[in-house]
């Protein structure tokens, strides 16, 4: 018995100190690193109230139908998240994608707050070059929660989450359901209570098969927003990051966006 409560205690130690290493996983990309696409694309630069740079990349195309801010999930860089992101842009949305603090090119360390203030700077970018009921926010893993924070704070065209949680808490629980996880976090992102606030249309993709997020955690999010102007796009089968392959979200994702 002993061993076994000195055991767990050091699991949980292990939690509360590395929590970070294990939601946050970025590649770090050198300063002169050359971005390379097959779209039209410039690199953007941010300076933060605290001195920090956010790199972005923002592709565009002549006469868009709309721009998309896009925050991306919790492993890589822009280096791979630019090849996504351009999915979107031959669509002929204008998009923005952001890399977040010590991700890529992006200087500093992440705090909650700083997730929710540095994401709103790139809206404000937005604001300077397109009208408000341009700009369609979507988010994807991670990137959901911080998404739903800036869509609730602002007035967007939609809001679109692919594969979104409840809350962290509620994320963490499905990970390790023996451990005290809602006391270890340090990070909430309580996208249930963001979702309330926002009054564009929201729209939900979640895979059946996700177990990364599970599809509960999507549900309960969707279940939990009080406006009618919302749908969910169950994908039988999809898991977390395949959902573009099925027919649910090749034949739904131009209507959405267009919406």
């Amino acid at each position: 018995m002993i061993l076994f409560i000195s055991v767990y205690a050091l699991i949980l130690l292990g939690l509360y100190f590395f929590q970070e290493k294990i939601l946050f996983q970025p590649e770090v990309l050198p300063t002169d690193y050359a971005y390379q696409f097959d779209h039209p694309f410039k690199e953007i630069f941010i300076n933060t109230n605290d001195g920090q740079r956010l790199n972005g990349l923002h592709f565009v195309n002549d006469n868009p139908k709309g721009v998309i801010l896009y925050f991306h999930g919790n492993r890589g860089s822009l280096r791979r998240w630019g090849n996504i992101a351009t999915f979107f842009a031959i669509k002929q949305y204008d998009i923005v994608v952001v890399d977040y603090r010590g991700y890529g090119k992006s200087t500093g360390e992440i705090t909650e707050e700083n997730l929710y203030e540095d994401a709103q700077l790139f809206y404000d970018y937005l604001l300077k070059t397109y009208n408000e009921d341009q700009i369609i926010i979507y988010g994807r893993s991670l990137g959901t929660g911080i998404a739903t924070k800036v869509a609730s704070e602002n007035h967007p065209a939609s809001l679109i989450l692919e594969t979104p949680y409840f809350n962290l808490t509620d994320v963490s629980k499905s990970w390790l359901p023996f451990f005290p996880t809602s006391a270890l976090l340090k990070y909430k992102i309580p996208s249930n209570e963001f979702i309330q606030k926002v009054k564009c249309k929201i729209t939900i993709y979640h895979g059946t098969a996700d177990k990364v997020v599970p599809f509960s955690s999507g549900k309960l999010l969707y279940d939990s927003i009080s406006s009618h102007n919302k749908q969910m796009i169950t994908i039988p089968n999809g898991s977390h990051n395949n959902l573009n392959q099925f027919k649910e979200y090749q034949t739904t994702i131009d209507r959405v966006l267009n919406n």
